[in-house]
């Protein structure tokens, strides 16, 4: 039976970028998170992808595969604008079950719907209905028994594709496909898969579920049983496990102190981001990417910290100013090109009620931290802020993650 419709918009970014600048139409593009020659693409165009241009790209390789290729910046806030649109144009034709990434949804099928014609004849009216607003955003859509495979059949024409799997169609199908074509199998767990000598799909469902489960190293391996077949997998929500903010630095702050401006700026917007879930956080941990300015050899620097459970910013920039400190004897010659900041260990202000140990924020931090947050929502982000963040301001603005579409309200700058 087919449950699930799913709808895949293709080279999001670039198409939102092709519909508003005319200009655009019809040439290689790659939309670049900053503009600098060390960046990479995080999407490309269909004329740029014809080239061998993709997510990941590097801007001098790029430039060596397409010499036409023009670049963009990215402009967050505008891509998810279109994001809600778009939502609204599919919720006018079938309801919309759950929005996976700020390109991709679904919808579940019920009644005459999940007969395979009335499904076709739906896919085609969401294509028509969002052609008749947005004449260069396409999509993709996948039909299917569960979400797993409508995402898989989304991907199996592209662009402006559908592709229906049925009942029947299970397994043979997927056969014609390469192990890294179903989702959630990346470079790593196709490693994995390859050390227990699966390297085909049909390798891979011919495995039971204990099989599976050894294979994965957790439940998700039996998950992976069920999705396979068809279907769709029991979930328990929890609470979101990490939160965070990454920026590649413009090559004005690839400096020590540039880099401690940028990261305490993503940390003054992830604590604010994380108080709008009413979320504290236990663990604080930062990564900086350096380029030894000789040899060009890219590392990663790590530093993390458990902290009592808080959600206060000053607290906060005082963990990072402990982290920094270790930074501090990194040897000379290396310049930072990109900064993270990651909050985990998660939970709920009211989790902690039952913990006699836990140090709970105090009321004064609360109110302290909420008239931060107003402040800054009513008069705009960076009317108050600490003053870690001085010499970043103007950096580290929206961004997207695969599976986080940004709160405009919030997190816009």
């Amino acid at each position: 039976m087919l449950n699930a419709l799913y709808v895949d918009f293709n080279s999001y970014f670039a198409s939102v970028e092709q519909q508003l600048r005319p200009e655009l139409r019809g040439r290689p593009i790659g939309v670049l998170p900053v503009m600098a020659e060390t960046t990479c693409c995080i999407a490309a165009s269909y004329e740029a992808k014809a080239f061998g241009i993709k997510t990941g790209t590097m801007v001098r390789d790029a430039h060596k595969l397409c010499r036409d290729i023009v670049f963009v910046e990215a402009r967050p806030p505008l891509y998810v604008e279109y994001h809600h649109k778009l939502i609204e144009i599919v919720e006018s034709c079938t309801h919309v079950e759950r929005v996976l990434s700020i390109d991709e949804m679904v919808c579940l099928l019920t009644g005459s719907q999940q007969v395979k014609e009335n499904a076709l004849k739906l896919a085609a009216k969401i294509k028509r209905e969002i052609n008749k607003r947005f004449e260069y955003i396409r999509c993709s859509i996948g039909i299917a028994p569960n979400t797993f495979l409508a995402k898989t059949a989304s991907n199996m024409q592209k662009p402006d594709g559908c592709t229906v799997i049925e009942d029947d169609d299970i397994p043979e199908k997927l056969y014609t496909l390469k192990l890294r074509a179903l989702n959630g199998i990346g470079k790593q767990m196709e490693a994995r898969l390859n050390h227990h000598n699966i390297k085909t799909v049909q390798q891979l469902y011919a495995l039971n579920r204990e099989q599976l489960r050894a294979v994965w190293g957790s439940i998700e391996g039996e998950r992976y049983y069920d999705k396979l077949r068809g279907i769709e997998p029991y979930y328990v929500k929890n609470t979101r496990s990490s939160l965070g903010h990454s920026h590649v630095l413009p090559p004005e702050q690839r400096t020590i102190a540039g880099a401690k401006a940028v990261l305490h700026r993503l940390l003054q917007k992830a604590a604010m981001r994380m108080r709008s879930h009413e979320l504290l956080t236990a663990h604080l941990s930062i990564k900086i990417k350096l380029r030894h300015s000789k040899t060009r050899v890219v590392s990663r620097y790590y530093a993390e910290s458990g902290i009592s459970a808080t959600d206060n910013t000053l607290k906060l920039s005082e963990s990072l100013e402990n982290l920094l400190g270790r930074f501090a004897s990194i040897e000379a010659g290396y310049e930072p090109i990109a900064v993270g900041v990651s909050f985990s260990q998660l939970s709920n202000a009211d989790d902690l009620v039952d913990d006699l140990f836990a140090s709970k924020p105090s009321a004064a931090e609360k109110r302290l931290n909420k008239a931060l947050d107003l402040l800054n929502l009513k008069y705009g982000k960076n009317t108050v802020y600490l003053a870690g963040a001085h010499n970043a301001l103007k950096n580290a603005p929206m961004r997207i993650a695969f599976n986080h579409v940004p709160d405009l309200v919030v997190e816009e700058d």
